[in-house]
């Protein structure tokens, strides 16, 4: 379904479950879209209302192009936090992953009190948790050049988005190609490649908000689940492992897969989940 922002944004979203029970925000990663999360909603809506957003430049969501909107992490969070309070949610845990980490994370740096507890698969918060598979966007950091910029372009090719979705799964079958292929249908759409190479080059904000998160775990120490695939060739368990640094009490899972962990343990991940929370009596 679509709600429109008071700037005309119209951010589709996937609902289920009943609003009476206590909300979990969805948010997805880089290339995906809420689609990511299409077999583990089910598995919650029981006992929770689950909200899961196409952020700005992903999915269905859609921008005014006279907006001019400028593709950061920063403007899709403010989108997101718009969002939230169009739909009047007021309290929510959030389950962060890749590009959903950041934004989840800003999102409680701006409304602490609003977030009940955090599930973070596979979203970073940490210097060590970036493996040496940024280093190409890493150059860009360092020096925007055309040439750095459009070296990235690997990352956009359809062959990319389906070696982030197998590698690191010991047994690739159980990989559907449904998600993998939508997602080079919406990388293919004019347009997309720019967008997300800006938001590639935009993603050292994240890094250098990196302390203020990590003062946020030390400051408020939200109910914390870390379930992370280990073998994830950007995030590394190192950055899984940092969040109990400041947030002792983390519980921090491994499971033997890739980057996309919901594809291959999204029964296993649910339930840590629902023990998670209704341990915890989250509401």
């Amino acid at each position: 379904m679509y709600t429109t922002l008071p700037n005309n944004i119209r951010v589709f979203y996937r609902e289920a479950g009943s609003p009476s029970n206590p909300t979990i925000l969805l948010l997805h990663g880089f290339p995906t879209s809420s689609n990511q999360y299409r077999n583990l909603i089910p598995l919650l809506s029981s006992k929770y209302h689950v909200l899961a957003p196409d952020l700005p430049g992903f999915g269905f969501t859609e921008v005014p192009a006279e907006l001019n909107f400028k593709y950061t992490f920063a403007n899709i969070a403010i989108t997101i936090g718009s969002w939230l309070d169009v739909l009047k949610i007021q309290k929510f845990a959030v389950y962060v992953f890749d590009y959903g980490a950041p934004t989840g994370f800003r999102l409680a740096l701006e409304r602490p009190r609003a977030v009940t507890a955090i599930i973070s698969q596979n979203g970073n918060a940490y210097e060590e948790g970036l493996s040496e598979g940024w280093n190409p966007i890493r150059a860009y950091w360092q020096d925007a050049s055309p040439a750095n910029r459009d070296a990235l372009r690997a990352f956009l090719k359809p062959e990319t988005t389906i070696w982030q979705y197998t590698h690191g799964v010991p047994d690739a079958t159980r990989v559907s190609p449904d998600g993998y292929s939508l997602d080079n249908f919406y990388l293919a759409r004019p347009g997309a490649d720019e967008v997300q190479l800006d938001l590639f080059g935009d993603y050292k904000s994240n890094v250098a908000l990196y302390p203020e998160f990590q003062a946020y775990f030390r400051k408020h120490k939200p109910p914390f689940l870390a379930v992370w695939g280990k073998n994830d060739p950007f995030f590394l368990p190192a950055g899984a492992e940092a969040f109990k640094r400041d947030m002792p009490n983390a519980d921090v899972r491994f499971f033997d897969t890739g980057h996309f962990a919901l594809e291959t343990h999204c029964d296993e991940i649910a339930a840590a989940i629902r023990q998670f929370l209704d341990h915890r009596q989250v509401s």
